[in-house]
């Protein structure tokens, strides 16, 4: 399988880290791809960096929104309109891939019922170091299991629009994991390589990192997005605070 694969990555002012994010993605071992690299009104010098890489190789695309948006949402789905690829993966521009992500996660995808590979992945500091920090999935999700904790990090997630068509993020708390959910409700599975193939950097002001919101944002899609009973939404909620306070030590 070689079919061509389109990398999603919005950019807030991460002058700091977007070169990391495209130099791993130009280390690929499966070189079958197109970068769709999606400005979000930076002031700083992210723009002039992700153009210098455009120059150097085609592949790589930017796009700039409009006006601010002040989240991922946008620029995702601005990319994924765009997108020419059967596949479509993200990479938040201050993550970084190695090198054999992609080429792990495509060869998975041959049965039908496989709508979406991911991976494990390994915690870094802001400075990008590495303490063997492995965050470790489970090996399949159905919707059901999904639901009680969202265990495909964006920049680890791929999905085959072969089976699914393309599918947008919502403007919502916790986007990502209604994006996941959205496609397992159709009856697909996601697929864990099993390996670690995503470096995610841990940085205090994430938007994940505000326990409390997050919290918030899970218990509203639990009870209005998903229309949980307040009997399901419930044992949903606690396996997720279960596992969200385990994840958190690590």
């Amino acid at each position: 399988m070689n079919d061509l694969v389109s990398i999603i990555t919005p950019c807030y002012n991460d002058e700091k880290y977007i070169g990391q994010a495209i130099e791993s993605v130009l280390s690929q071992s499966y070189q079958n791809w197109e970068m769709l690299v999606v400005d979000d009104g930076s002031t700083d010098r992210s723009a002039e960096i992700i153009r210098l890489y455009c120059e150097k190789d085609n592949r790589i695309r930017y796009y700039k929104t409009d006006v601010p948006s002040g989240g991922a949402t946008i620029p995702r789905n601005i990319a994924i309109e765009k997108a020419n690829g059967r596949f479509i993966a993200f990479l938040d521009s201050d993550d970084v891939w190695l090198p054999t992500k992609l080429e792990q996660q495509i060869e998975l995808f041959s049965d039908e019922r496989t709508a979406i590979v991911f991976s494990n992945h390994e915690k870094i500091n802001k400075k990008g170091e590495r303490r063997n920090r492995i965050v470790i999935a489970p090996k399949t999700a159905s919707y059901k299991e999904l639901l009680k904790e969202n265990i495909i990090r964006t920049s680890a997630g791929i999905y085959d629009t072969k089976k699914i068509g393309k599918v947008y993020f919502q403007e919502i708390g916790h986007e990502d994991f209604v994006f996941w959910l959205s496609i397992l409700k159709q009856g697909y599975l996601a697929k864990n390589t099993n390996t670690v193939t995503v470096l995610y950097r841990e940085r205090k002001k994430s938007l994940s990192a505000n326990k409390i919101r997050a919290a918030k944002w899970t218990w509203n899609i639990y009870r209005n997005v998903e229309k949980l009973s307040m009997v399901a939404a419930l044992y949903y909620f606690l396996n997720y605070c279960v596992r969200a306070g385990l994840k958190y030590l690590k």
